[in-house]
């Protein structure tokens, strides 16, 4: 229902790791998804993806990393952006010493 080249951005903050390996298969991140999100942003859109789930965040950049179609605007994982609110989960997380991973990818 979203027409293609019609975004200009995208936020999946936090999305279900699946824990179990049994269970990766219903992630969000997947190439296919992945495909057709970026089917959707306009050229020099953006797709921010965060996790505190560092087996998922590993995911994450190798499928957006293998989107042609995206670009990578870090080497790895992104710095927090200051636009990104920190949740009171995330927080929670923070103060357990968990890490929190961004991917911020462009459309070319």
């Amino acid at each position: 229902m979203i027409a293609p080249d019609s975004l200009a951005g995208v936020h999946i903050y936090f999305p279900d790791p699946w824990h179990k390996k049994k269970h990766n298969k219903r992630r969000l991140i997947q190439a296919e998804f992945v495909r057709l999100l970026a089917s959707r942003l306009q050229s020099g859109a953006y797709l921010h993806c965060a996790t505190d789930w560092q087996p998922y965040a590993e995911q994450m950049l190798e499928v957006l990393g293998a989107e042609s179609s995206l670009h990578n605007s870090a080497t790895g994982y992104a710095p927090k952006p200051d636009y990104r609110p920190l949740t009171k989960f995330e927080n929670r997380g923070l103060k357990l010493g968990h890490g929190v991973w961004d991917l911020v990818f462009t459309k070319r």
